[in-house]
């Protein structure tokens, strides 16, 4: 990340960012009615709030830049182990969303982070998570659009406290439990939470914890990509249902600090129509297998898999005709 981009986040004010990732959040969960007071009477002062990436509006994989009011676009959605507070940890959570206004379809593919990549400028293949320690928000995305040939258009940055906060402040999130397990919480103490087999409605820590746990997954790293991906559901779903300025206000209070993004006030009002109209929420994983190199654990996807993948991504997003989709083997 370059110091000029660190200078220009501490000389914004709080709340400037609090306003503008409230309507980020809003817009992402499909918040509708007082959405619209917000939009109109905090425009001039969220417009100020946008973090570019070095590269500018456009993806080098674009023509043009694209409008989430008009095109089919890509967010990529990040969170981060962030135990100093500045959001520049290694990714322990990675989601790319493609968003298809003909439809209103969304998919939303769980990269495992350790899935084994070509890092641009690096010299040997490593995880893909590494990415944001060696090279920020830039590297991340540049990595991901190498990997996957498709443009990530936009980025989301969050760290876990975000997540409980968002969770707690939608007053918990109904999910589906695949086994009981126990597992540290936010604090790092061992077994404080344990969850059971089942669907129950789990608070900020505890949803945490369900999207956290690794270890005692039969399944490791996909089996918690799964679990994010139902989390990132449940939100947008609980989230629909909002109506009232008081859950707002908690929203707000549950992003100050914990979030960037390099959407604009303008783009984020153009998926509020979108997320309302929401037909259909897709969720993609790839197949592959463990290995160990050096010692050193990687998820290794498997090309046909990477093929196949690449291939759904950029037909929902328009990027390739029906007729030019071949079946990779």
């Amino acid at each position: 990340m370059s110091q000029s981009r660190v200078r220009k986040r501490k000389q914004k004010s709080r709340k400037i960012l609090r306003i503008a990732l409230l309507v980020a959040i809003l817009t992402f969960l499909g918040a509708g009615g007082v959405l619209s007071y917000f939009v109109i009477t905090l425009s001039d002062v969220a417009a100020n709030s946008q973090e570019e990436l070095d590269r500018g509006e456009k993806s080098e994989k674009r023509e043009e830049v694209v409008d989430p009011g008009q095109d089919n676009i890509s967010v990529l959605f990040l969170g981060v182990d962030d135990r100093d507070g500045d959001l520049r940890g290694r990714t322990d959570a990675m989601l790319l969303g493609t968003f298809n206004r003909q439809d209103s379809s969304i998919k939303i593919l769980s990269i495992p982070r350790d899935t084994l990549v070509t890092i641009p400028g690096r010299a040997n293949q490593d995880k893909i998570n590494h990415a944001h320690a060696f090279g920020g928000l830039d590297l991340t995305v540049d990595t991901v659009e190498h990997f996957l040939e498709v443009p990530v258009d936009y980025y989301v940055n969050v760290n876990f406290t975000a997540f409980m906060e968002i969770v707690d402040a939608l007053g918990g999130v109904e999910l589906d439990v695949p086994f009981t397990f126990t597992e540290q919480d936010s604090s790092g103490r061992h077994g404080a939470i344990t969850l059971h087999e089942g669907t129950h409605v789990l608070n900020g820590e505890e949803a945490l914890a369900f999207v956290r746990m690794r270890k005692n997954d039969p399944t490791g790293d996909i089996g918690r990509g799964q679990r994010q991906q139902q989390l990132i559901e449940a939100i947008l779903k609980k989230g629909a249902s909002l109506s009232s300025i008081t859950s707002y206000n908690s929203l707000l209070d549950s992003v100050d600090d914990h979030m960037t993004t390099n959407l604009s006030f303008s783009n984020m009002v153009a998926f509020h129509s979108y997320i309302t109209s929401l037909n259909d929420i897709e969720m993609v994983n790839f197949e592959g297998t463990d290995t160990r190199m050096n010692g050193v654990y990687y998820y290794e996807v498997t090309e046909t898999s990477r093929a196949n993948t690449v291939l759904a991504l950029q037909r929902h997003l328009g990027l390739i005709e029906p007729k030019e989709e071949e079946t990779a083997y």
